[in-house]
């Protein structure tokens, strides 16, 4: 394993344009292709294409196409999970979705960060990355992003178009850009 993906699996800067993470784009890329081409009625090469894709996806999950991320085996989904149509999940670090989760359409998982005061840097393809966590039962209405380095805890419910940008408490519903908690369930 080369020092930029070290870098990157340890939350540290690392460039994004090193060879050895180019390569493991276009891997998952030709993957994404793969299974973002299937018919409804393939549901069994989906299954097999999303093994091969993702760190780990539970009995009875199940995604819809159009399906992005940057690398696939960083994002881990569990049982009985839905991912709705054209989600985004940038696995530059790791992504972790529970069971019984559902993700509603055009939802974006976002985990790189750039750094924010050195534009040379930015320029010079420099970037972190910082994990995201889902709970258990937890549902994420359409268009909902979730950034970098958030936890979204069990049986959450957050509304659709919320941008998350920080930890969600259990059992609470949240909205709003930026979210907020506007009530206990």
């Amino acid at each position: 394993m080369g020092e930029h993906k070290e870098r990157m699996l340890r939350g540290e800067l690392y460039r994004d344009s090193d060879p050895e993470l180019i390569a493991e784009r276009r891997r998952c890329q030709d993957l994404l292709d793969r299974f973002n081409a299937t018919s409804a009625d393939q549901q069994d090469l989906r299954g097999e294409i999303l093994g091969e894709l993702l760190g780990g996806l539970g009995e009875g999950s199940w995604i819809m196409p159009r399906l992005q991320c940057d690398y696939g085996y960083l994002t881990t989904i569990g049982a009985n999970s839905f991912v709705n149509y054209d989600a985004i999940v940038l696995d530059c670090a790791p992504v972790t979705i529970g069971d019984d989760v559902s993700i509603g359409p055009r939802a974006q998982l976002l985990t790189p960060l750039h750094p924010m005061t050195d534009h040379e840097m930015r320029r010079d393809r420099w970037e972190s990355a910082a994990p995201i966590a889902i709970g258990d039962n937890v549902w994420l209405g359409g268009g909902v992003i979730v950034c970098p380095g958030v936890t979204i805890g069990d049986d959450a419910v957050i509304g659709a178009g919320s941008v998350v940008t920080r930890d969600v408490a259990p059992r609470v519903f949240a909205a709003g850009n930026p979210c907020r908690e506007i009530r206990s369930l």
